[in-house]
């Protein structure tokens, strides 16, 4: 194979993307995947307005609105009864809500444009098994017949298992928090429409959240980790919170998931960086991983389209790394406490919590700054030109 512009390393939405992004600029672009096929099982589901505004520079976003629900509030119910609510739909963002669709119908998306542009830009069944610095370019080993890549810029998407941080001997540092969750998606029986709901029980919190095609993802705390549950432990769990009878027989997706945290320390290593995951990964509660990755990928593209060019970058590539990793910790602080605001509370204490939110709620410029900040309207602009 010839030497190539830039080889990405995981054909995740995040590797995806940024592919788009650099083909549409002429350069010459490979996205090697391990997996020999694409998943279909989804958890990331919600994509906020900056993500959108993101994925419009690769030409996606007019498919994924037509294929996505549009959720433009949240409400917080604790004993039968609302106590909070958010709008996202009176912020004045481009887009006024957060986009539901499966992680799996996105990343179809995003692999069919990137098809459009180079039919064999994405290489599955591709397992990176070494980097050899050669200077002037980087040598990716891999488990395949063609036995190596060449690139003169490479980028880790491989996700929080990163194998390439690995191999590029870059350290992470973070925690494991003593959190657990059971999620599924289920036909949606109920009333809330395309809202989410959060059921803020004192036994931990209940996720609503509606997704298309008459579906609705229910994700609840749990005191264990329960990797052998059914639909039927999930919905019990359900009803014995919230009083909602969710059906387990129209269950199309179970997993129960642990809570971690892990940032690496460093997002570039010479002519490699990591992006996503591979740089940062945090609580999937809230739903902002996904979102964070793409902004990383959408401030690195032009950086490295202009080292390609022969530019000197040097200055650019360090001011994206101090706001990417400044972004990658506000996200993380925001899903550490949508996680902690989760966790079983004494009913008295809930009962408190609720009089306060509900108080503050109430003044516009606060709840426009909470709406904000669970959209990631805070993080929208660092970093991205």
């Amino acid at each position: 194979m010839p030497m190539l512009d830039v080889a990405i390393v995981g054909a995740g939405p995040v590797g995806l993307y940024l592919g788009a992004l650099l083909l549409q600029e002429g350069l010459s672009v490979r996205i090697l995947e391990q997996r020999a096929a694409a998943g279909t099982h989804s958890r990331a589901i919600g994509i906020h307005p900056p993500g959108l505004d993101a994925l419009a520079r690769a030409g996606v976003a007019p498919q994924l609105l037509a294929e996505g629900l549009r959720i433009t509030s949240g409400a917080g119910y604790s004993a039968g009864k609302r106590v909070t609510e958010l709008r996202f739909d009176r912020l004045g963002n481009a887009y006024p809500f957060i986009l539901s669709l499966p992680q799996a119908r996105t990343e179809a998306i995003l692999a069919a444009r990137v098809h459009a542009l180079d039919p064999h830009a994405v290489q599955r069944a591709v397992t990176v098994t070494a980097a050899h610095d050669a200077g002037d370019s980087l040598t990716l080993s891999t488990a395949h017949h063609r036995g190596s890549v060449a690139a003169r810029l490479v980028v880790g998407a491989d996700g929080a298992r990163s194998t390439l941080r690995t191999q590029l001997g870059i350290a992470t540092r973070g925690r494991d928090y003593p959190d657990n969750f059971l999620m599924g998606d289920f036909v949606d029986t109920g009333s809330h429409g395309p809202a989410a709901v959060l059921y803020l029980e004192p036994g931990g919190i209940v996720e609503s959240f509606p997704l298309p095609g008459g579906l609705r993802r229910w994700v609840a705390h749990t005191p264990r980790f329960h990797s052998d549950a059914g639909a039927e432990f999930l919905t019990a769990l359900i009803a014995e919170r919230t009083a909602v009878a969710v059906d387990p027989r129209g269950n199309s997706m179970l997993s129960a998931f642990k809570v971690r945290s892990r940032h690496a320390t460093r997002m570039v290593a010479g002519r490699a960086a990591l992006i996503g995951d591979a740089a940062h990964e945090i609580s999937p509660i809230g739903g902002q991983g996904m979102t964070l990755g793409w902004l990383d990928a959408a401030a690195l593209a032009p950086i490295m389209a202009a080292a390609l060019r022969g530019e000197d970058t040097g200055a650019r590539l360090r001011q994206f790394q101090r706001s990417r990793q400044r972004a990658a910790a506000q996200a993380s602080a925001q899903a550490w406490l949508n996680t902690a605001l989760g966790r079983r509370q004494p009913a008295s204490l809930l009962a408190l919590r609720h009089r306060l939110a509900g108080a503050a709620l109430d003044h516009p410029r606060i709840h426009d700054a909470v709406a904000r900040r669970f959209s990631m309207a805070p993080w929208q602009g660092p970093g991205i030109p």
